[in-house]
Formats: C-alpha cells, sequence, structure tokens
C-alpha cells in the first residue's frame, strides 16, 4: 500500500513581493523509513521573514530553495515510528523539514527536545527557539547592552523584537522604545510588554519620531528592519553607541538595492559600533538562554503571543501575510494536533 504526505514546494522564484502562484502544494509517495532514519508527523511550523532570502538564487548565509523541491524550515514533530537508537518513538523532535505533513529524516536531523509539561509545541520554535536565542545573542552579545541603558528595538511587535524588548527590560534598562506597524501592536508594546514608550513608523518620519520617544538618544539599537529605521537609529546613538544589525525585512522585497543610510559619518564622530550577525554562530549561549527565560516563562514575567493559522493549505497564506506585517509576535501554522 503507497502512503502519501504533502508538502509545499517551490514553483518559481519571485520578482518582487511574492504571490501565491510562487508555490504549489503537492502530494507525494513517502518512503519507508531506512536504518538510522525516522518519520516524524509535523506538530507545527515556523514562518520566517529570513525565508524570504531563501527564494532567491543568489548565495546567502541559508541555502536556497530550488525550484520544484520541497522547501525547508523549523518544525516541531512527534516520532511515529524510528529506526534509530538515538530517537526514541513518541519523542518531540525540532527539525528543518518543516512544509509538509510528514517527514522521512536521518535521526541526525531530528534534535530531541526535553519537554516542560504545560508548554506548547510551538514555543520551541518561537520564544525558546531560534528567535528567543536569536533575540538573547543579539542584545547580550552583539549589542553588548548593559542595564541602565536605553534602548530602541525596530519591529518591535514581532517575533523576535517582541522578546528584545522585554529581555532589555527585565535586565535593568533605563528605557526601551520599540516601532511598529499598527496602531494596535504600538499599544500591545506599551500595554503589555511594558515598553517605556512606542510608534507607528506609519504615522511619520522615524527619525521625527524616535526623536519623541527618545529625545536625551539612546545606547543601543536592534535593528530588524533596515532602511529609514537604521538611518534614525544611527542618527539617535550617543558616543560609543552599539547596534546589534539582526535583518531588513523592509528591503526584503525590493528588486533593486534599497539606499544606505546617508548619515554613517556619525560612525567615526560618536564611534558607534554597527555589528551584524547570524543566531547560528551563538549556539554556544543556548544552556543559559534556556534557563533564564524558562524561569522569566515560569513566573509570568515574559510576555508571549503567537499569530497561528492552521493546516498546512495556510502555510503559504501565513508566511505571505507574515511579509506584510500580519503578525504579532510569532507567526506559527499549526499542523495537526499532539496526541503524544
Amino acid at each position: 500500500m503507497t502512503v502519501t504526505t504533502r508538502e509545499w514546494q517551490l514553483e518559481a522564484r519571485p520578482h518582487g513581493e511574492p504571490t501565491p502562484d510562487d508555490f504549489r502544494l503537492v502530494e507525494v509517495e513517502r518512503p519507508e523509513p531506512e536504518d538510522g532514519q525516522v518519520v516524524v508527523r509535523m506538530l507545527v511550523m515556523s514562518v520566517d521573514p529570513y525565508m524570504r532570502g531563501r527564494m532567491r538564487a543568489a548565495k546567502s548565509y541559508a541555502a536556497p530553495w530550488e525550484v520544484g523541491a520541497t522547501m525547508q524550515g523549523g518544525a516541531v514533530g512527534r516520532v511515529v515510528t524510528s529506526r534509530s537508537p538515538d530517537v526514541p518513538e513518541g519523542a518531540l523532535v525540532l527539525t528543518d523539514a518543516g512544509w509538509r505533513d510528514v517527514a522521512v529524516l536521518d535521526a541526525a536531523h531530528a534534535r530531541v527536545l526535553r519537554e516542560v509539561p504545560g508548554t506548547p509545541p510551538s514555543y520551541y520554535l518561537g520564544v525558546l527557539g531560534m528567535p528567543g536565542l536569536t533575540a538573547w545573542a543579539g542584545l547580550f552579545r552583539v549589542a553588548a547592552f548593559r542595564p541602565g541603558e536605553d534602548v530602541f528595538v525596530s519591529g518591535a511587535a514581532g517575533a523576535v523584537g517582541s522578546l528584545v524588548g522585554q529581555f532589555a527590560r527585565l535586565r535593568g534598562a533605563n528605557s526601551v522604545v520599540g516601532s511598529a506597524g499598527s496602531p494596535e501592536k504600538v499599544q500591545w508594546l506599551n500595554d503589555e510588554l511594558g515598553f517605556s514608550a512606542a510608534f507607528d513608523y506609519h504615522a511619520g518620519p522615524v527619525a521625527q519620531q524616535l526623536a519623541a520617544a527618545a529625545p536625551d538618544g539612546i545606547d543601543v539599537y536592534f535593528d530588524n528592519v533596515g532602511g529609514e529605521h537604521l538611518e534614525a537609529a544611527v542618527g539617535a546613538l550617543r558616543l560609543h553607541g552599539r547596534a546589534a544589525i539582526c535583518g531588513s525585512i523592509s528591503a526584503y522585497n525590493a528588486v533593486e538595492p534599497p539606499p544606505g543610510p546617508r548619515n554613517l559619518s556619525l560612525l567615526v564622530a560618536n564611534r558607534l559600533t554597527l555589528r551584524g550577525f547570524l543566531v547560528a554562530d551563538h549556539t554556544d549561549l543556548r544552556p543559559e538562554f534556556l534557563e533564564t527565560v524558562s524561569g522569566w516563562l515560569g513566573s509570568g514575567e515574559l510576555v508571549v503571543r503567537e499569530t497561528v493559522r492552521e493546516g498546512l493549505d495556510d502555510a503559504v497564506p501565513a508566511f505571505l501575510d507574515l511579509l506584510r506585517g500580519g503578525n504579532t509576535g510569532k507567526m506559527v501554522v499549526r499542523l495537526s494536533a499532539d496526541e503524544g
């Protein structure tokens, strides 16, 4: 009897903003697992801004998705069949085999997670996963945040930004300012996440709004957006200010290289540090990150919000919506109920 599974494949490389026509949902035969392999039923998958870069053929830090091939991304699943002594049946695992219902994987590509009662599987893709570690490494190592400093976070209502702001607050920031894409998100940052100030970047020039929110300047900038935000932050950074450059979602769909900040002479005058980083270079921080953040979750000091879409059919719409700012907190797609 033939067993099949469904998966999303890249149909075409987009020019500018991706459209549904750039993807296709197909049904394929599922192979039988060999020795050293496991069968994983996916519970929840991640959609992330960096995936837009994987739709390009250009060389980057993440291998591009190939046209006609199944797309990849973070997912958490339950092992239903195991032919490996290292990954038992029933284990909850983190994989890079999202965008499908079921996957047959080498056991080395399924990292067994330590389950915490009451912790949703999706948290291992968000607050306890790559976005959480990105926020932790970028703020504390790359930007070298210190208690008493003033912090600005762009894209502060997203998966990473919402954690950066809270991490800074919980570690003693003097103030935390965030930008977001709607009045509702601004209200969430102020009322629930404890930001000192927040503004809607659609409401006026970012530099003017940042100056109003942080009239005495900032010490640390965490950049998720690039473009106008980066230029404004460079203008607001004090002497020896630092910026952790995590992403530039404002330019992800650009068909021409966007102009860079026009005020980079301030890097010399104010002895600023702008440092790009990838979370993969900071996995040594995972133990301290998990210990501290798990404690904050348990005590209720850390607020987590997810935007959840249901079913594999909705994975591409969720991804396209994410690129337009349609999420608050982490965007995930729930693929099946956890029966483990």
